[in-house]
């Protein structure tokens, strides 16, 4: 497997033959690659060492490659703050509460087991910017290491901020842990294996919600696909329905996003976590007067967050696909809330990374201000279907070549080329988005309507069209 490199880190399959996946020599260059640029971005007066947060999920590799970035970082003569089992939107807050001035999660995220990958994080406890990635992934190829001198070799303190990242949970102002407990949730929890079931049960306890907990050892060894999909979900929604639950979560390996079953045992939808939070968000932003409210999402998410957004007298700005372009549009309009279509909740008022225990808090707060079942509740929002479908090329060149025919056809509809191609048609309320894959000669392609059949159908449509193109 070809070593994955992207502005936000690495990733990589271990082990393997020579050349193969994420090494330790790779794990090495990358650590002291991130660690040279930080003169660059943050400098310290003189005497001081920079400190790095270093936290992980809990797959099999990852002791092994904390091991490999903690003794790098010492080695560059930074001190290390050790989280452990971390999920990633603990490790981004514990930068601030450590004061550092980085971090580096180890997560492969939704991956299988085999992967792990070094994600890389500033002062603020964000993605890097895409020059500050660009640099970094520059130095780690120029192999020119110099490491620091015995004497100013850097210390490895530990500490665990499961808790610091609870209590800044609950202290939010527009999660109502009163209003959760009077309604007495009960819930089950698919916790994959890792870091989920460490912190979300902790949670939901402090929240007052009884808590079923599936796959509740952090043993790494996943009990199945570990993305937050349907189809892997249905030992979770046949034990919603089994246990007379109000719902089911399901989170990732690294838990920053956030999956719903609803209490009959379907799925609230990935696409609708992000809406739900902001639907509740909005409406108590309303009601306190606040004007100017503005909503983020990235191209391929949903409309169904623009319409909530407007409803509100909001409005709603889109952004390239990643959660750093996300993020990067957030901070411009100053945003009330965002995210991703995938379940990722982008909260400010906690942080600008994708976190669900936010997003889970939140959710039961709305679920219990409306007393509403959470599938009563999905039948008041907008209702739409994605369809993904993907285009396999033997010619990278073909793609341009297709993206730029789009738009000629689709001219007299509005487009959007930020990120590949956006074709929005207004009056049928549907969309296509063509992008590009970072990694294979592919086109990927999302389409959205008011039903399964129309989205599918947009869809073929757009295929048939590139497939001309490829044939002339």
């Amino acid at each position: 497997m070809t070593l994955i490199k992207s502005i936000s880190g690495i990733r990589g399959t271990i082990g393997g033959p020579k050349g193969e996946g994420l090494t330790p020599i790779d794990i090495v260059k990358f650590t002291y690659a991130y660690c040279a640029t930080l003169p660059q971005r943050k400098p310290r007066p003189n005497g001081t060492r920079y400190k790095i947060v270093v936290g992980r999920d809990a797959r099999i590799s990852g002791q092994m490659v904390e091991q490999l970035v903690c003794g790098t970082l010492i080695a560059c003569g930074v001190d290390v703050v050790k989280c452990g089992f971390a999920s990633t939107p603990t490790t981004e807050l514990a930068v601030g509460f450590a004061g550092a001035d980085g971090g580096i999660i180890l997560t492969a995220s939704h991956n299988p087991r085999q992967w792990n990958a070094l994600k890389l994080l500033n002062a603020q406890g964000e993605f890097l910017t895409a020059a500050e990635g660009q640099a970094i992934l520059d130095l780690a190829e120029s192999e020119d290491f110099d490491f620091a001198p015995v004497d100013e070799l850097g210390h490895i303190e530990e500490h665990d901020f499961t808790d610091e990242h609870i209590d800044a949970v609950l202290s939010l102002e527009h999660v109502d842990a009163e209003a959760i407990r009077k309604a007495g949730f009960k819930v089950v929890l698919d916790a994959i294996n890792s870091v989920g079931s460490i912190i979300m049960p902790r949670l939901l306890e402090k929240l007052g919600v009884e808590c079923i907990t599936l796959n509740g050892e952090p043993t790494g060894d996943f009990a199945h696909n570990p993305e937050p999909l349907p189809k892997n979900l249905v030992d979770l929604s046949q034990t919603v329905v089994k246990e007379g639950a109000d719902l089911g979560i399901s989170v990732d390996p690294d838990v920053d996003r956030l999956a719903f079953i609803c209490e009959n045992g379907e799925p609230f939808v990935e696409e609708y976590t992000l809406v739900a939070v902001a639907d509740y968000l909005l409406d108590r932003a309303v009601a306190k007067g606040q004007k100017d409210l503005a909503t983020v999402s990235n191209l391929s998410s949903s409309r169904a967050l623009r319409d909530v957004t407007e409803a509100h007298g909001g409005t709603y700005h889109a952004a390239a696909v990643g959660e750093v372009n996300v993020t990067t549009r957030m901070h411009e309009v100053n945003a009330l809330i965002g995210g991703e279509g995938n379940g990722g909740v982008i909260y400010p008022a906690s942080h600008c990374g994708r976190d669900a225990m936010v997003g889970v808090a939140l959710f039961l707060s709305q679920l219990a201000h409306k007393k509403m079942s959470a599938s009563a509740y999905k039948a008041t929002l907008p209702q739409y279907f994605i369809a993904k479908n993907r285009i396999d090329l033997s010619d990278k060149a073909m793609i341009d070549r297709i993206l730029e025919e789009m738009k000629t056809c689709f001219a007299s509809e509005k487009i959007n080329t930020i990120d590949g191609v956006k074709i929005d048609f207004e009056a049928r309320k549907q969309w296509v988005h063509l992008r590009r894959s970072n990694t294979e000669p592919i086109i990927r392609i999302y389409s959205e309507a008011q039903t399964e059949a129309e989205a599918q159908s947009l869809a073929e449509e757009v295929m048939a069209i590139a497939h001309k193109i490829i044939g002339a």
